[in-house]
């Protein structure tokens, strides 16, 4: 198969491309067999991406908004009824709406998804069960992962927090943690930091998930990376507060993320919908400096978080949707620039085989927007798209 006129975003480019921006791509099996410049480089016929990655999903809540309503802005009350909810799960519920969710990122053009799930007692949700047995179902079309979601206090028990981290790394997981402003902060994720040391786990927090400048759990979890010299992966998930602090305050903070190699992901949809006053107009816009980030060299991903639950009522699984909402809060231009967000960047902090830079000799599994250039990205011609796995066209997508 060849593809031809195309134009390929610097940060996807694991090749030369000299002053050359448009491509000819030619598909040999699964793999890519060569990138040429185009004949003509004055049109582009469409903008080719290495398929997408979800750095941070919750497939264990989406889909129930019907049932317990939407929280306006309201963290922890959203917190409060899906814990109400959670009360009724079965494992043929949470199968109908954890495969629909699949099934909506396959057909975006998602090659990898990584979703937290609720694990708020010692033992193993049944939500577990559910996605191992998904995981297993999707192998070799969505490689998944799955991030242990517990409030951060559960830790202070020794036994509750020993036995999750036996049963996640069991079952292949990442040791997670809700960490906002916790009374003895430090002690607990120093605990988490041991059991993911003892049972060789990498680490993924949600942390500082509020517009309080007074929290500053980020700031603890990369000087424990330091001190610890930890190995593993550590991913932080919101770092809202980050937006709130002085800027030296968080420059400070950044550039401790930076030294420790922390990857940092941005939820552009459910902070935006959850942070800020709603009896007025809210002028914080709820994400973390993203370009400050950058500026150390910690290139941040872009994720889709809750889809049509009590955290963010509406979306899909549509990482492209998700990035043109990014682009606009965060103010990324020129966005073509920034497309790493959705691929390279969330490859990374996954430890995927692939870091998804396009070049001869990577897999096939691409997803070809219509989008002529950066303009069109948000926009219809960004939303229509053919996906390509192991070097096929998906029948069935956007």
């Amino acid at each position: 198969m060849k593809l031809e006129a195309l134009r390929i975003p610097a940060p996807l480019r694991g090749f030369a491309a000299g002053d050359a921006q448009v491509f000819d791509v030619t598909l040999d099996g699964d793999k890519v067999a060569a990138i040429v410049p185009s004949a003509s480089q004055a049109q582009a016929r469409g903008t080719l991406l290495s398929a997408l990655v979800e750095a941070h999903a919750h497939i264990d809540k989406n889909y129930t908004v019907q049932e317990v309503g939407a929280a306006q802005g309201n963290l922890f009350a959203a917190i409060e009824r899906m814990e109400k909810h959670r009360a009724g799960w079965s494992g043929e519920t949470l199968r109908l709406r954890m495969e629909r969710a699949l099934q909506d990122a396959w057909q975006s053009g998602t090659r990898a998804l990584r979703t937290h799930i609720d694990w708020v007692q010692p033992e193993a949700p049944i939500a577990l069960a559910v996605f191992e047995t998904l995981r297993e179902e999707w192998r070799g079309r969505l490689e998944l992962q799955f991030v242990s979601l517990t409030p951060l206090d559960v830790f202070a028990d020794l036994a509750a927090g020993e036995r999750i981290a036996k049963e996640v790394k069991r079952a292949g997981g990442v040791l997670g943690a809700f960490v906002y402003r916790n009374e003895g902060i430090v002690h607990k994720l120093g605990r988490v930091f041991d059991l993911a040391q003892q049972h060789g786990l990498s680490l993924d927090f949600h942390v500082d998930e509020g517009l309080d400048a007074e929290a500053t759990g980020l700031r603890s979890i990369a000087q424990l990376v330091r001190a610890r010299d930890f190995k593993h992966n550590v991913v932080c998930g919101h770092c809202c507060s980050l937006s709130m602090q002085d800027d030296a305050v968080a420059n400070e903070t950044l550039a401790l993320c930076a030294g420790a190699g922390l990857h940092i992901v941005a939820l552009p949809t459910t902070n935006l919908y959850l942070q800020g006053a709603w009896d007025r107009t809210p002028v914080p816009r709820g994400i973390t400096r993203i370009h400050e980030a950058a500026a150390r060299g910690l290139r941040a991903s872009l994720a889709t978080d809750n889809v049509q639950d009590a955290f963010y009522p509406y979306g899909s699984y549509d990482l492209v949707e998700t990035f043109g909402l990014g682009v606009q809060m965060a103010h990324l231009a020129p966005a073509s620039d920034w497309l790493d967000a959705i691929t390279v960047s969330p490859a990374k902090a996954l430890g995927l085989a692939w870091d998804g830079r396009i070049a001869p000799g990577c897999p096939a599994d691409l997803v070809l927007l219509a989008a002529t250039d950066e303009h069109e990205l948000i926009g219809p011609r960004g939303r229509e798209r053919t996906v390509i796995r192991a070097g096929r066209i998906l029948e069935k997508s956007l």
